[in-house]
């Protein structure tokens, strides 16, 4: 389905070059807040104390947060569970306080504010556990690098898969740059929301590497850079209708989610953006500096229609 179609090719590879100087930039500016600034990691990553705390009326979750951040605590994940009125409270690490002081500490202030609050449950979360946690999910984003890397050079050609892994690479630093920066709170579901941008970006990269291994199929007396300019412009229809409801969907999360989906939903947002800019001037743009060429996708013993060639017949 396309709601409009662009009869010209727009020339994105005539500004490559300049895209791929501002990717590189970015990319840099990225990994130098990691490095000096580090992400903050939540409870899960770090380890400290889960409580779980029962209202007679539906808890106001800023309240809430705010009465524990008093507390010398910093930003503190605060969010229901359940039902509106049951709300889960993590804590990080203290040195001088052991898990028990630190609820029997934030129950005295909940109830000083509600006197009603009642503790259900409380639970220490271990630095073993969290270490364990950080490995396996290192681990699991290798493994998605791996398989996207074999699935582009068997589906295309090495060429392609060199230029789709870096560029799902400059997503997923970038989006961890931003977390660097603002020191925004990086958890387990920051992580799913990386992996599930790493699937976003490499259907995007695939739908375009398709266009452009059509367009060498149809159109042989085009150059590489041509055919790279049409398989892009061709997308462009569907690159809208898709990204488009998905930011619509991942913003209402990020809008009206609440304070539980709020860092989730803004990774989603950074990557699903980076991963449109990435999709065409990084993996195309590298590909393109890589040589890619039409005997690269095509076999040499089939004969292709081209639309240029008058004398082309039916594909063989």
């Amino acid at each position: 389905m396309e709601f409009f179609r662009i009869k010209r090719d727009i020339p994105f590879m005539k500004h490559a070059l300049i895209f791929n100087v501002i990717s590189f930039l970015t990319f840099a500016l990225a990994v130098f807040f990691l490095v000096t600034r580090g992400l903050h990691l939540s409870v899960e990553f770090t380890g400290g104390t889960v409580m779980e705390v029962a209202y007679s009326q539906p808890a106001d979750l800023v309240k809430v947060r705010e009465t524990v951040s008093s507390m010398g605590y910093g930003e503190v994940l605060v969010q229901n569970f359940g039902t509106s009125r049951d709300v889960m409270i993590r804590l990080p690490v203290l040195k001088d306080q052991t898990s028990a002081q630190q609820s029997a500490q934030v129950l005295e202030a909940l109830r000083a504010v509600t006197p009603d609050v009642e503790m259900r449950r409380t639970e220490f979360v271990g630095p073993q556990v969290g270490q364990e946690l950080a490995v396996d999910g290192l681990k699991a984003l290798a493994f998605v690098i791996i398989g996207i890397m074999i699935y582009l050079a068997v589906r295309f050609e090495w060429k392609y898969a060199v230029a789709g892994i870096i560029a799902n690479l400059h997503d997923v630093v970038i989006i961890m740059g931003f977390f660097a920066f603002f020191q925004w709170e990086f958890s387990l579901s920051v992580l799913a929301a990386i992996l599930a941008v790493l699937g976003y970006s490499v259907n995007e990269s695939v739908v375009i590497f398709d266009r452009i291994r059509e367009a060498f199929r149809r159109f042989r007396k085009m150059t590489p850079i041509e055919v790279i300019d049409h398989g892009i412009t061709a997308n462009i229809s569907r690159t809208i209708i898709t990204h488009g409801s998905t930011q619509v969907m991942v913003l209402a999360m990020l809008l009206f989610g609440g304070e539980a989906l709020h860092y989730f939903a803004m990774a989603l947002t950074i990557g699903i953006l980076f991963g449109i800019y990435s999709s065409v001037f990084v993996a195309a743009a590298i590909a393109m500096w890589l040589g890619v060429k039409r005997e690269d996708l095509i076999k040499p013993n089939r004969r292709d229609g081209d639309q240029n060639d008058p004398n082309a017949g039916a594909v063989v």
